[in-house]
């Protein structure tokens, strides 16, 4: 009898989909968060493997905080009509006026902060018990101590001590009403991972992660794109650049990276070569403090 040995490839991919169909049948309303980004394209893809050809067991869901790159958003509803699945969208202005929340101030004001309260609202409007999402351990310090299924309570707060052991793959779906799970089915991945998968799988992606002529502003060693959502200064130094973006979040938080990368072969090249992370090298919000993504975590972002 011969043996069959999967590549690495292989495995994270059986791992997410075992991941979906878990989730699938441990909740009852669950729904994938769906920015546009690369993270979310290879979910999507993954959970057409799951799943096809049925339809998806839950819909696709996006917190629009209005600063999204235009590319992202077009791409995200292209996607979403090319596979015929339903995509919620709601809008981070819509809770700022209906909340009368305050919005940050400064040059690059984010609404990262305020996108939780839009998430917490969308959640208890559809009841969602389980919200699926990209991030990945390899991301930042605070997502290397998350759980596949991270649970979060009533108000959405994740506590690291309520988080619950994972061995042999098992995976416990059991909450309470109002708690809320959420799932990163790519926890595992690395960002080098996604790249080498997408090229297997020949997964388009939009244009802004391949190397483009932006009007940049040069900040601290940063380049981020000029959009109506910062604040630019008479000292500001605006520069055209050839760059691509690692990650995609909103245009106020956003860097670019200086890049000639046209193809995916090159942007593995260029990763290879790296020692940041992704959201190291180009995530301001990151750098508020040295605990900004878990504040964000406790207070109930994804």
């Amino acid at each position: 009898m011969s043996n069959y040995h999967l590549d690495y490839l292989d495995e994270l991919e059986s791992e997410a989909i075992h991941i979906f169909r878990e989730v699938a049948g441990q909740f009852e309303r669950p729904a994938l968060l769906f920015s546009g980004g690369k993270d979310s394209i290879t979910l999507v893809h993954l959970a057409l493997k799951a799943f096809r050809p049925g339809r998806f067991p839950f819909p696709l869901v996006h917190i629009d905080t209005g600063h999204n790159f235009p590319e992202a958003l077009q791409f995200r509803d292209q996607l979403a009509a090319q596979i015929g699945e339903k995509l919620i969208v709601r809008h981070v202005e819509d809770t700022i006026k209906s909340k009368q929340l305050t919005e940050q101030k400064g040059k690059f004001a984010s609404r990262n902060q305020l996108q939780t309260y839009t998430l917490l609202d969308t959640i208890e409007e559809f009841g969602f018990d389980a919200c699926i999402g990209g991030a990945r351990r390899d991301e930042e310090k605070a997502r290397a101590k998350e759980r596949i299924f991270s649970v979060r309570d009533e108000f959405g707060q994740w506590d690291p001590k309520r988080q619950r052991p994972e061995l042999w793959n098992t995976y416990n779906g059991k909450i309470h009403k109002g708690e809320n799970v959420r799932v990163f089915p790519i926890s595992n991945w690395t960002e080098l991972d996604v790249w080498n998968y997408i090229r297997r799988e020949k997964i388009t992606l939009p244009s802004i992660y391949f190397s483009h002529n932006r009007k940049v502003l040069e900040y601290e060693g940063q380049y981020v794109a000029v959009s109506g959502f910062i604040r630019i200064d008479e000292t500001d130094v605006i520069v055209q650049k050839k760059v691509r973006y690692r990650t995609v979040g909103d245009m106020t938080c956003t860097a670019a990276v200086e890049s000639e990368a046209v193809t995916i072969d090159d942007i593995i090249s260029e990763i290879t070569a790296t020692k940041t992370s992704e959201r190291g090298e180009t995530r301001i919000d990151d750098k508020v403090s040295e605990a900004a993504m878990e504040d964000r975590k406790k207070n109930g972002y994804f």
